[in-house]
């Protein structure tokens, strides 16, 4: 079995040396959409980071009923607020907090005074400050903090946050449905300069399957000169997107427009660099397999 697997792998190899011209033009191929694919995945990946921290940095403001602002009510209601699903942290914020914020978030010193007449009257509620796992639940967790006994309203942000986790939601879905897109036009591109390598052997093939060669027998070389050419070809993707993204790294001091944080260089290019050659193997070795089917007209 070892004996037999190790000429198969021989073969490939030598099928590669025999045929450069067309496997270099299959490599380059591989080569070429799996750096399309690279940088949409890292795009994406940043893209996914971004949403996210946009998301996490979005809160609710559940307000507390007057009459119900002594210490147990307030422990019971923060206790509900916890176990609605999808709640991440719970925040008590005092209505004498509150009051700060909204007195300290105003800049001029007249309209400062103005409300400072009002303090002893302090017409604010005590609030619990909420942050949610996931944006999709916004307005789910909004509806089940309401309906807890003791909260007044709860203040989410309206249609217009609504609309912001939607943009969010769709700029990570079509970000995945771009990558699995380049990486269906990755076995087609393979396919197609594969094909016309093993069309150029077909006789080869003939032959072989004439002079009482099973079709495992005749399939497996180009299996492997598919696996090794789907190798080869991750090659170059790998580090001209991995040298890239970490000089940009560094050029732009781990940030983007200052605001956002990019993923770290290390040890998420390792996983890029596993995910694109695993990839050009798996393409190589699709590609080969249904072109090499083709001719052996295998029946199942």
């Amino acid at each position: 079995m070892f004996r037999r697997l190790g000429r198969h792998i021989k073969e490939g190899f030598l099928g590669v040396g025999r045929h450069f011209g067309m496997a270099l033009s299959s490599s380059t191929a591989v080569a070429i959409t799996l750096t399309l694919i690279g940088v949409f995945m890292v795009l994406t990946y940043n893209l996914v980071l971004m949403t996210n921290t946009i998301e996490s940095s979005i809160s609710l403001s559940a307000l507390i009923e007057y009459d119900s602002g002594d210490q147990v009510n307030l422990q019971r209601i923060e206790n509900e607020i916890k176990a609605v699903n999808g709640v991440s942290s719970v925040t008590f914020h005092s209505k004498e907090e509150e009051f700060d914020f909204y007195v300290n978030s105003n800049t001029d010193p007249e309209l400062k005074e103005f409300y400072e007449a009002y303090r002893d009257e302090n017409p604010f509620r005590d609030a619990f400050i909420i942050t949610i796992n996931d944006g999709t639940m916004l307005q789910e967790v909004t509806k089940n903090v309401e309906a807890i006994n003791g909260v007044h309203q709860v203040y989410d942000g309206g249609a217009n946050t609504y609309k912001l986790v939607d943009v969010l939601e769709n700029i990570r879905l079509f970000g995945g449905i771009l990558v699995i897109a380049l990486g269906v036009l990755a076995i087609y591109l393979v396919y197609n300069t594969i094909h016309i390598t093993i069309d150029n052997r077909k006789d080869e093939i003939w032959i072989m399957r004439n002079v009482g060669a099973k079709n495992g027998y005749v399939r497996a070389p180009f299996l492997v000169e598919g696996i090794i050419i789907g190798f080869s070809g991750s090659i170059v993707p790998i580090l001209i997107i991995g040298g890239l993204y970490y000089y940009l790294y560094n050029a732009l001091q781990g940030t983007l427009f200052g605001s956002f944080a990019l993923v770290p260089p290390f040890p998420f290019l390792y996983y890029l660099a596993a995910v694109l050659a695993g990839t050009g193997v798996l393409v190589g070795f699709i590609g080969s397999y249904i072109s090499v089917c083709k001719y052996l007209r295998i029946r199942r």
